[in-house]
């Protein structure tokens, strides 16, 4: 009796808890508007509205592919991440990240304790400190939720809300510390990430190759059976808001409105669209038709092979970096269809190798041309760089899916991570959220109910 009032009433009760305490955190004045830029402010503004425009984004890319009984548990799934994130930055996420190193690995978290301190802290650059945490809360609320493509059709809702909070606590506010904090230690090693290729890529991917292993096969996977994507219309819908968000994604990490930042918004358009053709063209070269869901596979792995990339390395090598990605992650979700690996929609191929290989390649391409603040990768003549790089990938890849694989183990301890052969089968819709999709009404037609395709 007590254990199922704990899973009832505990979530709402650590809320009421967090809610309660933010009463009594003292105020401080806010920050001296004579410090800043004007223009670079309403520039991270906006860029910090269009990442998160990506969320829902991901929403509409994961929710498409799925079953249609599982279109809703998948979408709602990138979604809450956006609330729990939020509190969970405001609390003790950004301190985590941000705040005062301890040994170069870990934020302080009593810096900003509740954001406190954050609107009259010193500047980030030119902007107030407390626009820099938006910003980079953005990239923390859809990290997990790329995750959620990997474990999809058989988590259970409130073992994946458990897994948001270990994950965004032990691996991306770390990982952020390490690449993003000036006294992070991958930053000292000279490791250059300058959108999140470690942070958010590699470790999603990471984090979805542990959650495909400890969640185990499908049912329709070990019987082979087909599922048709639910909706093609919302994965273009998806291809979009992530396209349109990534420009802040990597051009907003410039965090100035310069020229920068201009570069940064050309190379992931290009690379973007290089790689939707390069996997298309692929399959075709391979014997398939050119599919609307192989260019948009295609073009999302641009965009996560260039992230690392996009202020570093030239818009003439950003047509390399995202073709030479998107035939590799072609190849590997090739390779995976043939083992028992039950990664739902692709996303350790996709993310996890995108983000490395654009780590790599960064390696290669990256050029103080771009950026005086950067470095010559190996194509200039510094292979130190690249190995430096290489280094970066291989810590990240490691800790990413050590402590992911840990995160799903004590989940699945506390309670059962994965939903039961019934509930599978019923579909997560009903089963987890009492809620059911329907594309439309039902027509009939020579007397026969058929489903309207919209």
């Amino acid at each position: 009796m007590a254990k199922v009032l704990f899973k009832q009433w505990g979530p709402f009760a650590v809320l009421m808890v967090i809610a309660i305490a933010a009463l009594f955190i003292p105020l401080l004045p806010n920050f001296d508007e004579g410090k800043y830029n004007a223009a670079d402010i309403a520039f991270i503004l906006i860029c910090s509205a269009l990442v998160f425009i990506m969320t829902p984004g991901l929403a509409f890319f994961y929710g498409g592919m799925v079953h249609r009984k599982n279109i809703l548990s998948t979408m709602i799934k990138s979604v809450v991440a956006a609330g729990i994130i939020t509190v969970l930055w405001v609390v003790v996420g950004f301190s985590l990240a941000f705040g005062d190193t301890i040994g170069g690995f870990i934020g302080n978290p009593m810096t900003y304790l509740f954001f406190q301190g954050v609107n009259s802290g010193p500047a980030w650059g030119t902007i107030p400190l407390s626009l820099f945490a938006i910003f980079q809360l953005m990239f923390a609320i859809i990290t997990p939720g790329l995750v959620v493509g990997a474990v999809a059709e058989r988590i259970r809702f409130t073992s994946y809300i458990l897994f948001i909070v270990l994950f965004a606590l032990f691996v991306y506010s770390p990982l952020a510390h390490w690449t993003w904090s000036p006294n992070g230690f991958l930053l000292k090693m000279g490791v250059l990430d300058f959108a999140g290729g470690t942070v958010v890529h590699i470790s999603a991917g990471m984090a979805a190759l542990a959650g495909a292993l400890v969640l185990k096969r499908r049912k329709s996977h070990i019987e082979h059976i087909e599922v048709p994507p639910a909706n093609i219309p919302y994965v273009l819908i998806g291809t979009g808001l992530l396209w349109f968000g990534w420009f802040g994604f990597n051009a907003g990490s410039a965090l100035t409105a310069g020229s920068l930042a201009v570069s940064a918004f050309l190379t992931t358009n290009t690379a973007a669209g290089a790689a939707g053709l390069a996997w298309m063209f692929f399959d075709v070269a391979r014997g398939k038709k050119p599919s609307v869901l192989g260019f948009c596979i295609g073009a999302v792995v641009g965009l996560v092979a260039i992230t690392p990339g996009a202020g570093f390395v030239s818009i003439p090598s950003s047509i390399f970096i995202g073709t030479i990605a998107a035939v590799i992650s072609n190849l590997v979700v090739s390779w995976k269809q043939s083992t028992s690996l039950d990664d739902t929609l692709d996303v350790f191929p996709c993310h996890g190798v995108g983000g490395i290989v654009g780590m790599l390649l960064t390696g290669v391409f990256a050029t103080k041309t771009v950026n005086s603040l950067g470095a010559d990768g190996w194509f200039y003549g510094n292979f130190d760089f690249f190995f430096i790089q290489l280094k970066g990938a291989a810590i990240v890849v490691v800790f990413s899916f050590v402590v992911s694989f840990i995160i799903f183990k004590l989940v699945n301890m506390i309670q059962p991570i994965r939903v039961t052969s019934e509930e599978e089968e019923e579909g997560l819709d009903a089963s987890q959220h009492n809620e059911k999709y329907s594309q439309g009404t039902l027509v009939v037609a020579n007397g026969q109910e058929i489903e309207n395709a919209f």
